[in-house]
């Protein structure tokens, strides 16, 4: 579980940035245009494929996830089928090992299994993939084919592939840390789009009855402390690989920023910003060729500004521009009054399309507070939610986490005529 979420949730040609013409939606809203009848709200969770339950790897395991997801009203399931450059599902662009093994200890495809059995009981399934983190995985397909300029460069001129145990090396590291230790891809180095987005139709063709795509990790890696951007010449930030900075030059016609050259740096942050924007764009128009219905769907960072600022994930953007269908904001925290200032944050402008994400995890010994958050999230007027993890409450089924959210949750929604959410919903 990544520091960095437990703190911070507490994830080519220029951009059009700022002055980029409005979307249809925003323009239509701007307008005055007749509100959209809200949908049923909409309950998820995350299923991950190396967690405790390893559903995929069982045919057992997703009758009891189908079975489990029924009781908790579950609509919408995300199902992380590719992590670390590796595919639980047929895959030639990825390494397929996960779904290999799969295929010798079940004699089936986990990911098919589990989509026929959820469509039987009405219920989505979204593919969840971490798009930029690699992971520990030195030996991905991506970083064998494009080497290793494919991977992030900090400021001082350091690979991530160097970086000791994936942690800040000396004598950063007495100031730093990784707020998520491992690889991360670099979205404005040549061939890395091209190959993220082929690997992801590849999924997609092979497995037209999905419902969504989940982006995760589709920001640049963060380091604790954090900083506002690179214009005030303090922190570690990343991108500024040789590679990455010539195509900056060649777009911009500005010189690139480089230690002890430090220059440029507001472009520089934006046209940062503008390759992981770019990058979202390219997945989605070539999912939506291959089905029109897709949801397209990212898991960030619950700070819009630490996100835009420091870890070029500009996902206000992304909405605005209807680059993605909704946004799940990782509210994970303790703290009740920073989730409900969150929460009522994200119930303005874009409330139908902002899930919240709550860190039931958190709670496992304290069901009911986990069950307090979500109706401190309605409350607040966020309608549609997520629950991470579905790993961590079946750990915790003893003390009651599942049974919590079993029952219906009462708080009330203003503007709403759906007061709650029950089973079945």
């Amino acid at each position: 579980l990544s520091l960095y979420r437990g703190l911070l949730g507490g994830g080519g040609d220029e951009g059009t940035g700022a002055g980029s013409p409005e979307s249809p939606r925003e323009a239509a809203s701007q307008a005055g245009a007749t509100a959209v009848t809200p949908s049923p709200p909409r309950r998820a969770v995350w299923v991950l494929a190396e967690g405790s339950q390893r559903v995929l790897e069982s045919a057992a395991r997703i009758d009891t996830l189908i079975a489990d997801a029924e009781r908790l009203g579950v609509t919408d399931l995300f199902v992380q089928v590719y992590r670390g450059g590796r595919a639980w599902y047929d895959s030639r662009l990825a390494d397929a090992t996960p779904y290999r093994q799969l295929l010798k200890t079940t004699g089936g495809d986990g990911l098919k299994m589990l989509l026929a059995a959820a469509h039987a009981r009405g219920i989505r399934v979204h593919a969840w993939v971490n798009v930029l983190s690699l992971s520990h995985n030195k030996n991905a397909p991506i970083i064998q084919e494009l080497g290793p300029g494919a991977v992030l460069v900090d400021r001082r001129g350091r690979s991530l592939l160097d970086y000791p145990n994936y942690e800040v090396p000396q004598p950063d590291r007495a100031y730093y840390r990784m707020g998520t230790p491992g690889i991360a891809l670099d979205p404005g180095a040549p061939g890395v789009r091209d190959h993220i987005v082929a690997t992801y139709a590849e999924l997609v063709e092979r497995y037209p009855e999905l419902d969504g795509l989940h982006l995760d990790y589709i920001r640049h890696p963060g380091v604790l402390p954090l900083i506002p951007g690179s214009r005030f010449g303090v922190g570690l930030d990343f991108g500024y690989g040789e590679e990455s900075r010539a195509n900056f030059q060649r777009a911009t016609g500005l010189a690139a920023p480089r230690e002890g050259n430090m220059v440029n740096l507001s472009r520089w942050d934006e046209w940062r910003r503008d390759q992981v924007t770019q990058l979202v764009a390219a997945i989605r128009g070539r999912a939506r060729q291959q089905k029109a219905d897709l949801e397209l769907s990212a898991a960030v960072i619950a700070y819009a500004d630490r996100a835009y600022q420091t870890l070029a994930q500009d996902w206000v953007r992304w909405l605005e521009e209807d680059l993605i269908d909704f946004a799940v904001p990782m509210i994970y925290t303790l703290d009740d009054r920073l989730l409900r200032y969150q929460a009522e944050r994200f119930a303005g402008r874009h409330a139908e399309r902002t899930w919240a994400g709550l860190g039931t995890w958190l709670f496992a010994t304290r069901p009911e507070r986990a069950v307090e958050q979500l109706a401190i999230a309605r409350a607040a007027g966020l309608r549609h939610h997520s629950l991470f993890s579905y790993d961590s409450m079946v750990e915790a089924r003893d003390t009651g986490l599942l049974d919590g959210f079993a029952t219906p949750a009462t708080a009330s929604i203003p503007g709403s005529e759906a007061s709650t959410l029950t089973d079945g919903d």
